[in-house]
């Protein structure tokens, strides 16, 4: 099954205008991880300007939707945001192969 980023851009003072639709958006989040769908998510820092979610779906449409029932995205927290489709090369089950690790020095 494939991988895809979604990626937001958040507004200014994001931190701060966020706390109204915290719980709604954590509910929304839980529900999709549970589904299995979404493996990892977190808000980027330093600054605090955006945001990175991993999902495992079986087409963009699904992380789309998700994105457009996101009450960050609703009330405009997010300025803009984006679903790209990820290749996985190392890590858990990769769509193909990362390159083999090089050898021990001296061989």
């Amino acid at each position: 099954m494939p991988y895809f980023v979604l990626f937001y851009e958040t507004v200014d003072d994001y931190v701060t205008k966020r706390a109204e639709y915290r719980p709604q958006h954590f509910e929304l989040a839980r529900e999709a991880h549970a589904r299995g769908e979404l493996l990892l998510a977190g808000a980027l820092a330093d600054p605090a300007d955006g945001a990175l979610l991993i999902f495992r779906s079986p087409d963009r449409a699904s992380v789309e939707a998700f994105a457009t029932r996101d009450p960050y995205v609703i009330h405009g927290l997010i300025r803009k945001w984006e679903v790209r489709p990820w290749t996985v090369v190392i890590g858990n089950d990769p769509a193909e192969p990362g390159p083999p690790p090089p050898a021990p020095a001296g061989r």
